[in-house]
């Protein structure tokens, strides 16, 4: 009789666990036991609450929740701390015709949209105090007016949330309502940083380069030698998943189908750690990315060196090779290099770059 329970067990659990090891990377103690809860919570409706820095994966977790869930309908993202909180309400809840100035048709809001799916409210701890609890409200009754509507529409949506702050001491100093954190936080799941797993970078790294292959099948991809491994191992992550994200981005765009080694991983960080630190007005140095002999050669020559400019140079260098890989495309060339498409554009303003014809 034990064994036909634990086989029906293994059956009922199988999917779940395919989708969340499909969705979350890594084999560490850390990420273990977060597969273990996510497991555990997935098919559930109850709410969940991922905890976590900025950049450790919680969206992807919501992503394997929702996958796992079982729900036929969409995941629906929305980041509550990128919308400013006059919009935030339109967005959530939409709007009928003539419900404001600018209001010329219907509109059909996130939480609307996410009927018979999930609704994932990413840094859920910035959104205004009013909202609270209009949104408590809504988990309450399962309903929704549209902004300038009389109509409640019913909707049923699976709820996950995220957040980097301690919403307890939100609650403490009156910016963050307490009963809605008692009805969103039912099954808490905290989110390791990347600090606390450095034994998975190999296989995100792995992970990061198989999905640029699939979306690009032609693509020469680069290689991390075990010393630039070790190196990354070292570092201390404040950025998480998403900086090492950033550093395959743009090894992908400088070393495509050579092999990277320590000396050029420490480019990429420390390019990260001083990004804008360089002056536009000062000569350059002529050196490129891993120009490590050019860097030795100085030292001996002047005794000293002035490391804005060599950073400066090095990413005036990358962004040039990004711009040449993706035909002078800058969505493309700000998404291999990390950056938002308004900041890329910046630089290359700043450092007079042509984009490549």
């Amino acid at each position: 009789m034990t064994n036909v329970v634990s086989n029906l067990f293994f059956d009922a659990e199988a999917p779940v666990l395919y989708e969340i090891d499909t969705h979350i990377v890594g084999s560490s103690p850390a990420t273990r036991r977060m597969k273990q809860m996510l497991t555990a919570v997935a098919p559930s409706g109850a709410p969940v609450m991922l905890s976590g820095d900025t950049g450790a994966g919680k969206e992807r977790a919501a992503t394997a929740i929702h996958h796992a869930s079982g729900r036929d309908g969409q995941l629906v993202a929305v980041n509550c701390a990128a919308i400013p909180g006059e919009l935030l309400e339109s967005e959530l809840f939409g709007y009928e015709k003539g419900a404001f100035t600018g209001a010329d048709e219907r509109r059909i809001g996130l939480i609307e949209m996410a009927d018979g799916g999930t609704l994932f409210l990413d840094e859920i701890g910035d959104m205004p105090l009013e909202l609270q609890s209009k949104l408590l409200r809504v988990l309450e009754s399962r309903e929704i007016q549209r902004v300038g509507g009389r109509e409640s529409i019913a909707v049923d949506f699976r709820l996950v949330t995220a957040t980097h702050r301690r919403l307890t001491d939100a609650v403490a100093e009156g910016k963050f309502r307490a009963d809605l954190f008692y009805r969103i936080n039912v099954l808490p799941v905290p989110v390791p940083s990347l600090a606390n797993r450095l034994e998975e970078i190999p296989e995100l790294i792995d992970r990061m380069l198989r999905d640029h292959s699939d979306q690009h099948p032609h693509a020469n991809l680069p290689h991390f030698a075990m010393d630039a491994i070790e190196r990354l191992q070292a570092h201390g992550w404040p950025g998480n998943v998403r900086e090492l994200r950033n550093v395959v981005d743009r090894a992908i765009v400088m070393f495509p189908g050579r092999m990277l080694h320590a000396a050029e991983v420490d480019n990429f960080l420390l390019l990260s750690e001083t990004d804008g630190a360089a002056t536009n007005n000062a000569p350059g140095t002529g050196f490129a990315v891993g120009d490590q002999e050019g860097v030795l050669k100085m030292l001996r020559e002047k005794g000293s060196i002035d490391i804005r400019l060599i950073l400066r140079d090095m990413e005036i260098g990358m962004i040039e090779g990004a711009l040449q890989v993706c035909d002078g495309n800058v969505t493309g060339a700000a998404q291999a290099l990390g950056l938002q498409r308004t900041t890329l554009i910046e630089k290359i303003k700043k450092y007079g770059i042509k984009k490549p014809h």
